[in-house]
């Protein structure tokens, strides 16, 4: 896959919120980070996975056969289970099927865009735990709010960014851009023109970093 704007100091992270594996990536990477010398800044790039269920108007037709029957979804959740042993965490959900990350990564992309990486990181991070550990409703604008407060972003901005439909046009940009560089699932890590796809372990990163 080709890697947009490649830099040695960060890493690019394509991924979407309701995705339990990019979740559980996320923690990968921060073990990983916590062995360096100095962190690489996460150079994060949203992704829809429920781009195929979207109306027009950008809500999700839930009723749309996307081909993943129960076995499927015990089987995803069995890797979660594994994986939450592997790296230590505890999820209070293992699949959220019926939230809509949309408005999340369109407040999320709003804070990228205009405050500093670490920020935006806190806010990052504070959505994936309100889903992962609170199984809360990360599609509620006063809860992107609260959490985008908490981490030191004005809450009317938030709720301009939720109304503002050439923002929603920009990310759904992005989710197309991830598209032509190759992205075809989540998570995916990418750095140098290399990547790894999947909620891969520490020692997997730090090969595609470090080259070791």
């Amino acid at each position: 896959m080709s890697e947009p704007d490649a830099d040695p100091e960060h890493i690019t992270v394509y991924s979407d919120y309701v995705c339990p594996f990019c979740y559980l990536g996320r923690e990968s990477l921060r073990q990983y980070q916590a062995t360096r010398d100095e962190e690489l800044d996460i150079d994060w790039h949203p992704f829809d996975l429920r781009s195929h269920k979207r109306r027009p108007d950008g809500s999700i037709d839930f009723s749309v056969d996307d081909g993943k029957d129960d076995d499927y979804y015990e089987q995803a959740k069995e890797g979660v289970r594994r994986l939450q042993d592997k790296y230590g965490v505890e999820m209070d959900l293992d699949i959220a099927t019926d939230i809509d990350s949309l408005p999340a990564q369109v407040a999320s992309f709003h804070v990228k865009q205009h405050y500093d990486n670490d920020t935006w990181l806190e806010f990052d991070v504070a959505i994936f735990d309100a889903l992962w550990q609170g199984g809360e409703d990360i599609g509620n604008e006063d809860l992107l709010v609260e959490l985008a407060e908490d981490a030191g972003v004005e809450g009317d901005e938030v709720r301009s960014a939720l109304s503002d439909d050439a923002l929603f046009a920009e990310v759904r940009e992005q989710f197309a851009e991830a598209q032509r560089h190759g992205v075809t699932g989540v998570p995916t890590f990418a750095y140098d023109g290399y990547a790894a796809r999947g909620a891969v372990p520490p020692e997997q990163l730090e090969r595609l970093v470090d080259g070791v």
